[in-house]
């Protein structure tokens, strides 16, 4: 009988000492205070990266970060066009980044836990690729677009939308290609006309073109 309360109370001090369970479910969204991230370091490395995606970006825009796992969140950086960047940043540091940039105005949509895209070129493949996801993963009703910013402009998400379905930089510049190719060869065949001058024969080209 004594052997037995003996080992129970071994057991009972053994336990007091027994790391707790992680009441946090692994998700690098929100790592906790730990890490490179949280050192004056690290903070001063997210804004330069941040930073370098604000100038090659030619729009950004935010969604709710919260609630979503590593898995998912991989999952959706492989859906994304190439080009454009999802990053969860917090809003201190968010706000560093834009300050003084074209963004600026961006600071007013710092609120809550934010997760941004940083789009190069294709605009409406990023946003159909986070509609698709969060349909896809059931977030549709809590983690929808929050606004977005294009040139210091801010924009609610449906004029982030709206913008989405606008013809691309390299959409619009496939039309103006196509549109002036077949002056070259209308300049060259009314320049063999005799005795008329360069600058005649581009107008008269032009005003073949707007025949057509």
């Amino acid at each position: 009988m004594r052997q037995t309360l003996l080992l129970a109370g071994l057991a009972a001090s053994a336990s007091a000492f027994a790391p707790a369970p992680n009441a946090r479910p692994d998700t690098a969204l929100f790592g906790g205070a730990r890490g490179v991230a949280t050192t004056l370091e690290g903070k001063k490395e997210t804004v330069a990266q941040v930073q370098g995606l604000l100038d090659s970006s030619e729009m950004i825009f935010t969604v709710p970060a919260s609630g979503i796992t590593v898995s998912q969140m991989q999952t959706l950086r492989r859906a994304l066009p190439e080009g454009t960047t999802a990053k969860v940043v917090k809003n201190k540091l968010m706000n560093r980044a834009i300050s003084g940039t074209d963004y600026e105005t961006a600071g007013e949509m710092l609120k809550g836990a934010n997760m941004w895209f940083f789009i190069e070129e294709d605009i409406g493949g990023s946003v159909k690729s986070w509609n698709s996801f969060v349909k896809e993963e059931g977030l549709g009703e809590t983690h929808t677009i929050l606004g977005g910013n294009v040139e210091g402009t801010n924009y609610d998400k449906a004029g982030v939308v709206a913008i989405s379905k606008l013809p691309s930089k390299k959409e619009l510049i496939a039309k103006i290609a196509g549109g002036i190719q077949a002056v070259p060869t209308k300049v060259a065949r009314v320049v063999k006309a005799p005795g008329i001058k360069v600058a005649r024969a581009i107008k008269l080209a032009g005003e073949e073109g707007g025949d057509n």
